[in-house]
């Protein structure tokens, strides 16, 4: 193809015509206006297989995301870091001796378990190489220097720092860097039982009602060790387990580490301890310019591991939304080219918009997963770059990672017994009164429609996902 002929191709992909259907539109809006009542800010784009506007309302306003974030980041894990579908030999985790001190280090992996009864990417395999090799060891440190100390990304809610979809972000992740506890209820008028690994204390102060309904409640200073249990649980109820995240997912690993070598008789005779990386201005793309990230040699090491494919976890980041794994996903598109940073990995992802015609005023992306309320897109931008994800080697792969409207994942539960029933393929997004859905679906006619759509703003009590739905079927119908 001529050089001529490939601009005639991106033009065609990045530039749908405006020539919407007005009186398709006009009804649009008022399925959108009947069924979500005022309030509600909407922009939605579809195009037809041609790239054509079939709707467009508010197409260029830029709207919080939320988890539609997770399509940007995993399409440039895809664009930038090369075959996902072999063994991920980079991403192990890795143990190694120093002295009699254990070093326990981090490669960005984010499916290390940490289970005794592990089969596959498991903390116990390095813990018997560990115990083959000595039986006393001194300190037992947990090193997630690969990446900066970022744990969070700029424009994360404080209120949820404490909880699973918050968690923080290290090289060194163990069990989606959660910790799970279970609560379970008494007699009516006493304490509940608290349950969970010895990692947190507790400060418990629930009750057990009458009845069989669950009101637990927690929270956790950041980076503090004490968890505060409040509220109720139900006497007749079923056992309420908390999923709680890790502020120190370094640390969090070395610690059960610590459980996994004395169990197999390593005597530990010294501290949990943790090495972190410090943010520099090295770390700052616009800072250190055209110079390349330092990276000096690693040491060896005596035992790695090497997960499964990285197809795999994008499958699960995608399917039902997992904020860290996509977090990581961003870290490790930024270590190809860059220090592992998010500015780095904003650069990467900055990059294959570029090469995809999205324009950059249509963009803005303080993390990789969508709980940043900085972020935003406008839904003519999300509807460029997955016409254009469909023209790349990759495309056809990616787009089996979406969730299917009826089927699987974050729309198990919508589009079920409706004409899109197997028929919508897109990634969700729900964050602070905004909510997202964007991707391909088959039309009436059977041709493929790719949209977007943004509710931002969203009162409480409405129900802005209902109309989106509602929306997304009659642009169906009617196509």
């Amino acid at each position: 193809m001529t050089k001529r002929a490939l601009v005639l191709v991106a033009l065609a992909i990045a530039a749908p015509a405006a020539a919407e259907d007005k009186d398709l539109t006009a009804r649009v809006e008022a399925v959108l206006a009947n069924t979500a009542g005022p309030g509600t800010r909407f922009g939605i784009v579809v195009v037809d297989d041609q790239g054509k506007d079939v709707v467009a309302i508010n197409p260029d306003a830029r709207f919080i995301p939320a988890s539609n974030t997770k399509m940007f980041t995993t399409a440039t894990a895809l664009d930038t870091m090369g075959d996902l579908t072999q063994p991920d030999t980079t991403g192990g985790a890795a143990v190694r001796l120093e002295g009699r001190d254990v070093v326990l280090i981090g490669n960005g992996d984010a499916r290390l378990s940490g289970a005794e009864d592990c089969t596959v990417d498991c903390l116990t395999t390095l813990a018997d190489a560990v115990a083959k090799k000595t039986r006393i060891v001194g300190d037992v440190i947990g090193d997630d220097t690969l990446l900066p100390d970022e744990r969070w990304g700029p424009g994360m809610s404080w209120n949820n720092i404490p909880t699973r979809s918050g968690t923080a972000t290290s090289a060194l992740t163990m069990d989606d860097n959660e910790l799970q506890v279970t609560v379970t209820p008494g007699a009516v008028g006493t304490v509940p039982k608290v349950e969970l690994p010895p990692y947190y204390t507790v400060d418990n102060r629930l009750m057990t009602v009458a009845g069989a309904k669950s009101a637990v409640e927690f929270d956790r200073a950041p980076n503090g060790y004490e968890l505060r249990l409040t509220g109720t649980i139900g006497a007749d109820a079923k056992a309420d387990k908390l999923r709680v995240g890790i502020d120190d997912p370094a640390r969090y690993a070395a610690w059960r580490f610590v459980q996994l070598l004395r169990a197999r008789g390593v005597r530990v005779t010294g501290k949990v301890d943790v090495r972190h990386r410090p943010l520099m201005p090295s770390d700052d793309p616009s800072i250190r310019g055209n110079a390349p990230p330092a990276r000096p040699p690693l040491p060896p090491v005596l035992a790695k591991l090497t997960p499964p494919p990285l197809m795999d976890d994008m499958h699960l980041t995608m399917k039902v939304s997992q904020n860290l794994h996509a977090e990581l996903f961003l870290r490790r598109s930024s270590l190809v080219a860059g220090s592992g940073s998010i500015a780095d990995g904003q650069v990467a992802v900055r990059a294959m918009l570029a090469k995809a015609g999205v324009p950059r005023a249509t963009f803005d992306f303080s993390d990789g997963s969508g709980m940043s309320s900085y972020n935003r897109v406008a839904p003519r931008g999300a509807v460029i770059m997955l016409r254009w994800i469909s023209a790349q080697p990759w495309g056809a792969a990616w787009r089996e990672t979406l969730p299917i409207g009826g089927v699987d994942g974050t729309l198990a539960r919508r589009f079920g017994g409706t004409p899109l029933d197997h028929k919508l393929f897109a990634k969700t997004g729900t964050l602070n009164a905004s909510a997202a859905l964007s991707g391909y679906m088959i039309a009436k006619s059977g041709r493929t429609l790719t949209f977007s759509t943004y509710a931002n703003d969203i009162p409480p009590g409405v129900e802005a996902t209902k109309a989106v739905d509602a929306a997304l079927e009659l642009i169906a119908a009617e196509n």
